[in-house]
């Protein structure tokens, strides 16, 4: 568990970068619980990256950083890290998977970043060994890098000094930094809070991994949910993740489509999909009852992609 002190070490280091998100109720009058929304689409890159990337690479010397910054995305983590090495006049690669959307290509662009497309296979792989051959620069892995989990905690802060007893912390799981950070200060100042995860069912590796009590590879399907769900629980992250999860759940992506509308109509969001997996739990009531938090993560979806799910033509 990422220990209190440095998540809150790491409030105070990204204050200038991340702001302070706020958390608003869904009103949804036949939902199954109180939602509440932590809206990180607000975040200057649209999604909560920002705040794990800024801690690690300020976290990092100059000398290890002098050559640059380089970690691999399918797009989120990719912004939040061309984000910061803009703001210290650094270069920034972005390994990035052939299925990446172009709405966050074309993001780390404007960012500055420096695009490498990889087969999907490849950019896995790279993820899972948490180095980037042949590339110089200081290598930020999206979820298992300490500063980074540390980072992403910092919502864990907010959340509580806004809503002292929530009931349970939905949460959307990728790589697992997300989680870990969020978990270990949910846990460190209110343990009783549930912390669940939500996965797309086309990729439900932490889901299948608490069933069989080991990470487990599944099948996975791409789909315009691309910021969670995997084939497979990162090794390095299960020993982190799994005494800090209570339940693990798994989405259709018709239901986070439907999510994507309600936050729309309700609250005149736009999540990307990830972003609409902890709504879309919260409202199938697979999340319980009570004061249920969930994590809007990102924004980030192409508008050909949201025009369709708003006009319901394709799911």
């Amino acid at each position: 568990m990422t220990t209190l002190a440095a998540i809150e070490a790491a409030r105070d280091r990204i204050a200038g970068a991340a702001i302070r998100t706020p958390l608003v109720p869904l009103p949804v009058a036949d939902a199954p619980a109180e939602i509440y929304l932590k809206l990180e689409t607000l975040q200057p890159v649209n999604s909560f990256k920002i705040r794990g990337a800024t801690n690690a690479v300020l976290l990092a010397s100059r000398a290890d950083r002098a050559h640059g910054i380089v970690t691999a995305s399918a797009g989120n983590m990719a912004q939040g890290v061309a984000w910061a090495a803009r703001e210290l006049g650094l270069p920034a690669t972005i390994l990035v998977p052939d299925t990446a959307p172009e709405a966050k290509l074309a993001a780390i662009t404007r960012l500055g970043g420096t695009i490498r497309k990889l087969p999907y296979d490849e950019w896995w792989r790279t993820i899972v060994a948490g180095r980037a051959d042949g590339i110089g620069g200081l290598f930020v892995h999206p979820a298992q890098d300490p500063a980074v989990i540390a980072g992403n905690g910092t919502i864990g802060l907010e959340i509580l000094e806004d809503l002292p007893d929530p009931d349970a912390v939905v949460i959307p799981y990728g790589g697992g930094g997300l989680t870990c950070g969020i978990a270990s200060a949910v846990k460190a100042l209110r343990p009783a809070t549930k912390i669940i995860t939500v996965e797309p069912d086309g990729g439900a590796a932490l889901a299948a991994a608490m069933r069989a009590g080991h990470p487990a590879d599944v099948e996975f399907r791409p789909s315009f949910v691309d910021g969670a769900g995997s084939r497979r629980v990162l090794d390095s992250m299960w020993p982190l993740v799994s005494p800090l999860v209570d339940q693990a759940l798994a989405i259709g992506v018709g239901e986070v489509a439907a999510a994507i509308r309600i936050l729309a109509e309700r609250v005149r969001v736009i999540a990307e999909g990830a972003g609409a997996l902890a709504p879309a739990a919260a409202l199938s009531g697979r999340a319980g009852t009570g004061k249920v938090v969930c994590i809007v993560s990102g924004g980030n979806i192409n508008l050909a992609k949201l025009t369709q799910i708003l006009l319901e033509t394709d799911a």
